[in-house]
């Protein structure tokens, strides 16, 4: 196995980090000034689009897609140190048009878009112009279990009619929310519990599609949403439909396979923010007549979450190799382990930061609560820790267990 950065991807990463210097980090208060003026928590900052075009110029724009025609043709284990980089502020990759869910809503549009589908969604997305929802979770079900899904797609001529409820399809709530891409059972009664699921592309705009409400985190109303939303008696024609009937399980897997590799990548990228803003913090604070940098209990900390980063960094670089040499089959166990090691990690390293940081830590004025919650999320997200623990038993046992 080799982890080394090419030449490329190191000059990527030099390009991603001075941009970041240059214009993310100190446009962050600008960003939500222009939110809280606005009056509306989902308004699209203004920086954003005057830095996507700075990003665009300078070819930072796409990286994510490995597909040559439609992105920069990056491997995973490419991109996967530049989603480290951009993870470091939540809103940072939607500048690179790197954000979820629309990236991937863009690789399975991509991988099982017709050409007119391509034409109509995936090119504006691909071009910064709209954003995406991906609607799958839902209220009344144990949703860990996508094969419990209840929305129904009923055909009718040449059309399909969804009726059911959705939430957390995040982004939805999103000014420039365009499409919702939205899994349900086209039959019901297949025996084959996986051959049961469609996925259906529905214009958010459609009559019968309504935001119910946007969904707080821990306490916040954050500016991406996370939309609960009724379809009743939605009709879309038969052409929005994604792939084949009965393959929505199978394009959800291909979609949270390289989407779990970005999620953990940013949370890495996030926890490192972390660790940097708590030596800063203790090298820069006295308690007890010494810095808080030469307490025992802070420097424990801090080795602590380096060793802790450092791991899920190098363990989500394997993951990222082995799907891109040999697959995603063969990588589900990494690929199980690192959505369980890296949420782990970025909540443990927040949360002694914050510790550190005292009564500052826990308020607004920096932004350790938030990152503790959005990373107390990705324990949920992309499927619980609970159920990839599961798989990665199982295949333990199958493989060691003779």
């Amino acid at each position: 196995m080799e982890f080394a950065y090419s030449e490329k991807v190191n000059g990527l990463r030099i390009q991603v980090s001075q941009f970041m210097d240059r214009y993310i980090y100190p446009n962050q208060k600008t960003y939500h000034e222009q939110i809280a003026a606005s009056g509306n928590l989902h308004h699209h900052a203004e920086i954003v689009d005057e830095l996507k075009a700075i990003a665009k110029k300078e070819g930072l724009w796409n990286l994510f897609l490995p597909d040559k025609e439609y992105g920069a043709g990056l491997t995973n284990l490419e991109y996967a140190p530049l989603a480290e980089i951009m993870g470091r502020v939540g809103w940072a990759s939607e500048v690179f048009n790197c954000a979820a869910p629309d990236t991937g809503n863009m690789e399975i549009l991509a991988q099982f878009g017709t050409e007119e589908q391509k034409r109509q969604w995936l090119l504006p997305l691909l071009n910064g112009e709209i954003r995406s929802a991906f609607s799958m979770t839902e209220p009344e079900v144990a949703s860990s279990d996508a094969t419990n899904i209840q929305l129904t797609i009923t055909r009718e001529g040449n059309e399909y009619v969804l009726n059911g409820r959705k939430w957390w399809s995040s982004g939805a709530g999103r000014e420039r929310c365009t499409i919702l891409i939205v899994m349900g059972k086209t039959d019901p009664h297949n025996p084959d519990r996986h051959r049961q699921q469609s996925m259906v592309l529905v214009p958010k705009n459609t009559p019968g599609v309504t935001i119910v409400r946007n969904l707080p985190v821990m306490g916040y109303m954050d500016n991406e949403s996370h939309s609960e939303i009724q379809f009743e008696n939605v009709r879309v024609p038969v052409s929005n439909l994604l792939g084949e009937e009965g393959s929505g399980f199978a394009i959800a897997q291909a979609r949270l396979g390289p989407g779990r590799i970005h999620h953990c990548m940013r949370a890495i990228g996030g926890a490192q923010y972390a660790l940097e803003l708590m030596c800063q913090r203790a090298a820069s604070r006295v308690a007890f007549g010494k810095p808080l940098a030469e307490q025992g209990m802070v420097q424990d900390w801090i080795a602590t979450s380096y060793l802790e980063i450092e791991q899920a960094r190098l363990l989500t670089l394997k993951a990222a190799w082995m799907i891109d040499t040999l697959g995603k089959k063969a990588a589900q166990n990494e690929i199980a382990m690192i959505k369980i090691a890296a949420p782990q990690m970025m909540t443990n390293v927040v949360n002694r930061a914050i510790q550190l940081f005292g009564a500052a830590g826990v308020s607004d004025d920096y932004p350790l609560a938030a990152m503790w919650a959005h990373g107390r999320t990705l324990h949920i997200v992309d499927g619980p820790d609970e159920v990839h623990k599961r798989s990665l038993a199982r295949a333990l046992v199958k493989q060691l267990g003779k």
